[in-house]
């Protein structure tokens, strides 16, 4: 019998790729330099940036400094532009996300969130209207630590104290997420209901046939029922 649900947080129960977006080469861009160049050196402070040694702020501070880029003016740019488009993404949360962990807690089933998250998404994820329907969460950047890390799972269950069989995950795939929840123990299944929305070069994990596949949010209400 589950239990508990545990959700990852972008293109699970949120997508960037809805509303303004702000990418690594819009940075580029407006920086005027070249993308893929850009993407390599902002890609080296990533795990600094997730685990809480670096807020966004820093992160794109270094990232400049790297690039020749760094000044102040330059910095509060992106920091306003990533915002600006997260609180888009933030603004268009759908209803069926609200709905199916409003559903999951009259069921009785606690309700959890694993995700990776830089300073600026971790604010303004606590500040979401999904926020309160969490039991409990764990966010990289408070935590230190990321996933695929299963400090981050077996932390989580044992505050819910379950076994790693009642617990269902629920994600896009990103970051071995769920390999690291079946080897774990846990069911886990692979949300597919935004990938139409995604568009190059920002492809959200691939297909993972080893899992099954949820088309829409509500579906996952039915594979508990049936599993």
């Amino acid at each position: 019998m589950t239990k508990a649900v545990i959700f990852d947080m972008f293109e699970t129960l949120i997508t960037l790729f809805v509303g303004k977006t702000y990418f690594g080469e819009d940075a580029a861009a407006d920086l005027g330099i070249d993308q893929t160049t850009y993407r390599k050196v902002w890609h080296e402070n990533e795990k600094d940036r997730t685990t809480g040694k670096l807020t966004i702020e820093e992160g794109i501070a270094e990232t400049l400094k790297k690039l020749e880029k760094y000044s102040e003016e330059n910095v509060n740019m992106i920091v306003s532009k990533r915002l600006s488009a997260l609180q888009d993404t933030f603004d268009a949360i759908p209803d069926e996300s609200v709905q199916l962990l409003e559903e999951l807690r009259k069921r009785g089933i606690k309700v959890g969130l694993i995700t990776n998250t830089f300073s600026d998404e971790r604010d303004l994820i606590r500040k979401s209207k999904l926020f309160p329907l969490f039991d409990a969460v764990r966010i990289s950047y408070e935590e230190g630590i990321k996933k695929p890390d299963p400090q981050m799972y077996l932390s989580l269950m044992e505050e819910f104290g379950v076994k790693p069989e009642e617990c269902l995950y629920v994600g896009d795939g990103g970051s071995r997420e769920l390999f690291a929840a079946r080897e774990l123990g846990m069911n886990a299944v692979q949300a597919s209901w935004f990938r139409k929305l995604a568009f190059e070069p920002h492809i959200p994990c691939p297909v993972l046939p080893e899992f099954p596949q949820v088309m829409n949010q509500m579906d996952v209400l039915d594979y508990l029922s049936e599993n």
